[in-house]
């Protein structure tokens, strides 16, 4: 399998057509969309996700009047990778819900993280990583481990999380979101890693480096305007938090997207 392109935290206000006739494309919606194919829309709850193999014409846009947020992959399968997706009963150019969507994030940033460095391993780690993907989206998944049902309230949980994504730097008091769902912060804080994996402190964490993220590539801001813009007082803070999180710090990370971005804007400068 050959990873040509991985796109994270893309947004976009108007409708994006995703033919290719060339490439797969993996295409992971953090928002609801509504999704036209043959001559038909159809909404899609965020946390779903499409594999698109070209050759047809698929055109999706906001579901709720605000900007679409979506993960991508771009990808060549081999014809033993096509057998895979086909062992796992993944239906292709098909909405599909995620089955768990943290792990789906997870190896999303991983993958983008092992591509920026230069290793003999990088194939068989995105080899790997894409299984893992497909394996997310397989039909095969135990109903029984339904997080929805496994875990209390996680209905509320997921609307919480998607709003502090949605909404980095707002300041999220645990103590008012505690009184507002009738429960201890204790437990809130153990219900919260179950139904996530991760802590609430680190999903706040993350979304403001996400929010960070965007500014380095999207701005000219400096590195001390943005650490100010996400809420951090303290540049060399900021900066080792980044750096823990991303594998590089915000000015390596600038570079590297930048250059990424006019590659792929002008592939004929390509080396």
């Amino acid at each position: 399998m050959e990873i040509t392109g991985i796109e994270l935290n893309c947004h976009s206000t108007g409708n994006v057509n995703s033919e290719n006739l060339n490439e797969f494309q993996l295409v992971f919606f953090r928002s609801p969309i509504v999704y036209s194919a043959s001559g038909s829309d159809r909404v899609i709850r965020s946390s779903s996700a499409i594999i698109f193999t070209g050759g047809h014409k698929h055109v999706y846009r906001s579901a709720n009047g605000r900007p679409i947020k979506y993960d991508s992959v771009t990808f060549i399968p081999s014809n033993s990778d096509k057998q895979y997706i086909t062992s796992l009963e993944i239906q292709l150019d098909t909405p599909l819900e995620v089955s768990d969507d943290h792990i789906m994030s997870n190896t999303l940033k991983s993958m983008k993280l092992y591509s920026m460095k230069k290793s003999v391993h990088t194939k068989d780690f995105m080899s790997s990583a894409m299984k893992m993907l497909f394996i997310c989206l397989s039909g095969k998944v135990d109903s029984g481990n339904d997080q929805s049902s496994a875990v209390p309230k996680y209905s509320r949980l997921k609307a919480l999380r998607d709003s502090v994504f949605d909404d980095p730097l707002n300041d999220w008091s645990v103590d008012w979101i505690c009184k507002e769902m009738h429960i201890s912060k204790t437990y809130f804080h153990r219900i919260y890693f179950n139904a996530f994996g991760v802590t609430f402190l680190q999903d706040v964490i993350e979304s403001r480096l996400v929010y960070a993220a965007e500014l380095l590539v999207n701005t000219d801001l400096s590195i001390s305007k943005v650490a100010e813009r996400c809420g951090y007082e303290s540049d060399s803070y900021f900066m080792r938090q980044f750096k823990k999180q991303k594998g590089c710090t915000p000015t390596e990370y600038r570079r590297k997207m930048l250059e990424e971005k006019e590659n792929n804007e002008n592939p004929g400068k390509k080396q």
